[in-house]
C-alpha cells in the first residue's frame, strides 16, 4: 500500500468563516482529505502577535473547530495549535537558523507592522516579525510534502525551506525534505461591496459574507452586491459582475452559471436573475452548514474532548520531530544515554 503524501496547512481562529475563506481555502481542505494524510490547525498562536481579547480568542478558537467540522473537516485531521507545545519549541530551535533581516523583509509584516498589528500605543510585539519562523515550525513539525498556498503566502513557504535547508546544512544530514507548494483551483472571492477588494472581515461587516448568516442576511447582501461601476463597455463584464459569476461557479451550479454566462454574451443578461440565482445557492449551502453545526452542537463537550484526543494524537508525530531535531541539534533529550 502507497503511503500518502503529507499536506498541512492551518486558519486563525477569527471564530467565523466567509465565503471568501470558504471558496478560497477551507473547501479545498474538505476535497483534500480524500487523496492525502491531511493535517489542519487552529494556530491560536499566531493570533497573538496583534492585540487581542484573551476571552474573545478561547471563544473564537472552539467557535471555529465545531465551524470547520460542519463544512466537513474530519476531526481527526484537526488540532489546536496551544495543545501541542512542540511548536513553539521547534519555533526557537528554528530562530536560530532564521536571519533578521529574512524576517524584516516579510511583506506581510512590513504591511501589518503599519496597520493591524500596532496597539492604541504604537506597540508592535516582536511575535509580529517573528511569526513566520512559527510558521515554518509548524509545517516542518509534521513533515510536510505538501502546503496548500496562495500566492500571498508562498514568501512564507520559501522561508520553511530556508529554514529547513539551513539546519539540514548545520547538522550535517538532509533530515527535512522541502515542503512543496500545492497548487489547487482557488478562486479569490472580491467583496460583494466593493469588488476591487478582497472578501474580508477587517474590512468591516458589509465586505464579508458568512457561511452561517440567518438566510435573509445572505440574500440581502447578495441582492445589494455592486454589478456595473458606470464605466463598463459594451461587451466587457465588470469586476462585481464577474466576482458574482465566481462565486456562481465556485457554488458548484454550473448550468446556471453556463445559461447566465451565455445571456451576458448574447447582452441579454439581467442582474437581478444572476444575484437571485447566486443568493439562493449560498442560501442553499448556509442552510446545510448550519444544520450539521446545530447538531454538532447537542454534542459540545464530547466534541470538543474529541478535539483534544485527536491534538494529543497528532502531537505523537510533532514529538518524534522534535526529538531527532534536538538529538540532530546536540541538544539534551530526556532519554536514556543523554
Amino acid at each position: 500500500m502507497v503511503e500518502k503524501k503529507k499536506v498541512l496547512s492551518c486558519i486563525q481562529p477569527t471564530g467565523d468563516i466567509h465565503y471568501g475563506n470558504y471558496f478560497g481555502a477551507v473547501k479545498n481542505w474538505v476535497d483534500l482529505q480524500e487523496k492525502y494524510d491531511c493535517i489542519y490547525g487552529v494556530v491560536d498562536y499566531h493570533a497573538m502577535t496583534a492585540p487581542y481579547n484573551p476571552t474573545k480568542l478561547r471563544a473564537n478558537t472552539w467557535e471555529l473547530i465545531f465551524n470547520l467540522l460542519a463544512i466537513g473537516v474530519k476531526k481527526e485531521n484537526l488540532f489546536i495549535q496551544s495543545l501541542i507545545p512542540e511548536h513553539t519549541e521547534l519555533c526557537w530551535i528554528f530562530n536560530c537558523f532564521t536571519s533578521y533581516g529574512q524576517l524584516q523583509r516579510m511583506t506581510q509584516f512590513k504591511d501589518k507592522s503599519n496597520d493591524t498589528g500596532k496597539g492604541e500605543d504604537g506597540f508592535i510585539s516582536a511575535g509580529l516579525l517573528d511569526y513566520p519562523v512559527l510558521q515554518a515550525a509548524d509545517i516542518l513539525v509534521y513533515r510536510a510534502d505538501f502546503v496548500p498556498v496562495g500566492k500571498d503566502q508562498e514568501q512564507h513557504l520559501e522561508l520553511s525551506r530556508n529554514i529547513a535547508a539551513r539546519f539540514n546544512q548545520q547538522v550535517g544530514k538532509d533530515y527535512f525534505v522541502m515542503p512543496e507548494t500545492l497548487f489547487t483551483e482557488t478562486p479569490k472571492i472580491k467583496s460583494t461591496a466593493d469588488p476591487a477588494r478582497k472578501m474580508s472581515k477587517s474590512a468591516g461587516e458589509k465586505h464579508y459574507i458568512s457561511l452561517f448568516s440567518e438566510d435573509a442576511r445572505i440574500t440581502k447582501q447578495i441582492k445589494s452586491a455592486v454589478t456595473d461601476a458606470g464605466d463598463t463597455k459594451v461587451g466587457e463584464m465588470s469586476e462585481g459582475v464577474e466576482n458574482l459569476f465566481t462565486i456562481l461557479k465556485a457554488s458548484g451550479k454550473m448550468e446556471a452559471y453556463d445559461s447566465l454566462l451565455a445571456d451576458h454574451k448574447a447582452g441579454a443578461l439581467k442582474y437581478v436573475d444572476l444575484k437571485e440565482t447566486v443568493g439562493a445557492a449560498l442560501v442553499a449551502q448556509s442552510t446545510q452548514f448550519k444544520a450539521a453545526k446545530a447538531e454538532l452542537m447537542q454534542d459540545k463537550k464530547n466534541i470538543k474532548n474529541q478535539i483534544k484526543y485527536a491534538s494529543s494524537e497528532i502531537r505523537k508525530r510533532a514529538q518524534e520531530t522534535l526529538r531527532e531535531v534536538k538529538d540532530l541539534a546536540g541538544l539534551i533529550n530526556v532519554k536514556a544515554g543523554q
